[in-house]
């Protein structure tokens, strides 16, 4: 399996790409065997090439136009992430984001499931975080100041099962409210797949806003 863009001589975080998927996969495996859910070895197997595959993708080798991982770190420079979650698997996945973001970088996040996220965020939206909450901002010298710092959306979510969705509403609230949004959604899959894809892409940019804001 790929590894993540870690110096070897540094410890790994509890948020390393790779790492949670190194404990998690022997125990899916062991509650496989006692019946307590649904994790056989061809499974284990397509989460095995999913993480491959996104290691592929977001590698350190890989430029940032066609890396989402950098791509994502990149919007996500001075900028609070507001993190949308829809469906089974995005809703752990975001969760773990906001976490990952904590530990290796600093970098505060709030994080919510659809639709409720969109009361329970849209007063933050509407504030001094909001794009266009500062008149003067256009005229900052953007060499000695620091830029402030605004909010950006991240949603995560799956293909809705029933077709019902709030992705739209979401894009149109942010849209309103002159907020950047950035998506990321897995490719067709089972849960765990997508699960593995949504993770390891977010945990890749978590990792490149803090070598990043280490610079």
């Amino acid at each position: 399996m790929a590894t993540a863009p870690y110096d070897q001589d540094e410890p790994l975080a509890a948020s390393a790409p790779g790492v949670l998927w190194a404990l998690l996969t022997p125990l899916l495996a062991l509650l496989d065997r006692t019946g307590l859910l649904t994790a056989p070895p061809d499974a284990l197997q397509k989460i095995a090439d999913r993480l491959d595959t996104i290691a592929e993708r977001c590698g350190p080798a890989i430029a940032t136009y066609s890396n989402p991982a950098k791509t994502l770190a990149a919007e996500l420079a001075d900028a609070l992430p507001v993190v949308w979650t829809e469906g089974v698997s995005a809703g752990p996945a975001g969760r773990r984001f906001a976490a990952a973001l904590a530990e290796l970088s600093g970098t505060p996040a709030v994080v919510a499931e659809l639709p409720e996220a969109l009361a329970a965020h849209s007063a933050l939206l509407a504030g001094r975080l909001a794009a266009g909450a500062d008149p003067d901002d256009f005229f900052r010298d953007r060499v000695a100041e620091k830029p402030a710092m605004h909010a950006r959306v991240v949603l995560l979510r799956d293909r809705p099962l029933d077709g019902l969705t709030a992705a739209t509403a979401a894009r149109e609230l942010a849209l309103t409210h002159d907020t950047p949004i950035s998506e990321l959604e897995p490719e067709a899959g089972g849960e765990l797949e997508t699960l593995a894809e949504l993770i390891a892409v977010t945990d890749f940019a978590a990792v490149y806003l803090a070598l990043a804001s280490r610079a």
